[in-house]
């Protein structure tokens, strides 16, 4: 795939910095995407490589700018079955199985979404990263349910944007052991690594973790379990199955915030993402898309009920 080439006239009478330039006329790339080019030798500025970020544009200036085809990530394409929920040019939204980790990782070398979604669509490899093509957000391995992929820069920057704007709504159903103080509520407890188990994570004091904000309502009591819909503000790891556990009521089968036995039969935690409200690309008005309950989680409720 040969590079892109981009070509700009600077026409405003005030000088303005480069990076900025770019970062106006070059949405679908982030800023810091911008600057590694600069950085890079990438762009040029009167047909001499731009020196710096920051240097000042004047009217009539001629910026050419070389943008490489994505980096190969390496990873390997593979042909597994993925439950399309939606999908145009822009991305694609899966209903992930619990028990299929995101991405490629220490241990998971192949067999994740981002492997399937290769061997679906070969053309998002290096989209956003070599190391996550596509990816904007992630779900646990044993979470089920809705996740979004870019398919190419312009949509990954166009997500990454709605999830730092906190614009995106994603519901949760969890199934907890007991119930929750009140039957609706809201939950504000910072998260941070924990201190003793470096691959967990923990309720921190404020200045020792990031801002986590969750909101709930029960949908379902039983006898001795409740089945909430949780609404995160935020998207810290591990953030409703933390907030649960905050909350006295943590997630039937989460042996690692929950019980260390689980009190119902399942082979994994009951969380699962069933809704997901999103702006496209290039529409104003947000889409619901929607995930419906597992079979073998439907099976957990019907035992209760």
């Amino acid at each position: 795939m040969p590079d892109r080439i981009e070509k700009f006239t600077y026409s405003n009478s005030q000088p303005e910095r480069l990076d900025k330039f770019l970062t106006a006329n070059l949405p679908e790339f982030s800023r810091a995407r911008l600057q590694g080019l600069i950085a890079d030798g990438f762009v040029r500025v009167n047909q001499i490589p731009a020196k710096k970020s920051g240097q000042m544009l004047e009217a009539g200036d001629e910026i050419e700018t070389r943008i490489p085809p994505p980096v190969p990530s390496g990873i390997i394409p593979q042909e597994i079955p993925l439950d399309i929920i939606f999908e145009n040019d822009d991305l694609i939204i899966v209903n992930k199985p619990a028990g299929m980790v995101v991405h490629p990782a220490a241990g998971h070398a192949n067999g994740t979404l981002v492997n399937a979604v290769l061997g679906y669509d070969p053309e998002m490899e290096g989209i956003g990263g070599e190391e996550r093509p596509g990816l904007v957000h992630r779900l646990d391995k044993d979470t089920s349910g809705l996740i979004a992929l870019a398919k190419n820069e312009r949509a990954h920057r166009w997500l990454q944007d709605q999830f730092r704007l906190r614009s995106v709504n994603k519901i949760y159903w969890a199934l907890v052991d007991g119930k929750p103080p009140t039957p609706a509520g809201r939950v504000e407890a910072p998260i941070g690594r924990d201190p003793s188990h470096r691959k967990k994570m923990a309720i921190t004091p404020p200045h020792k973790g990031r801002e986590s904000v969750s909101e709930y309502r029960t949908l379902k009591s039983f006898k001795a379990h409740t089945l909430l819909e949780f609404h995160p503000l935020t998207g810290r790891t591990h953030q409703i199955r933390l907030h649960c556990a905050f909350l006295g009521c943590p997630i039937v089968g989460d042996l690692i915030y929950g019980r260390k036995k689980s009190t119902l039969e399942i082979s994994r935690h009951f969380l699962h993402a069933a809704k997901l409200s999103i702006v496209l690309p290039g529409e104003n008005q947000p889409r619901q898309f929607e995930a419906s309950l597992p079979e073998e989680l439907r099976r957990v409720l019907d035992t209760l009920e």
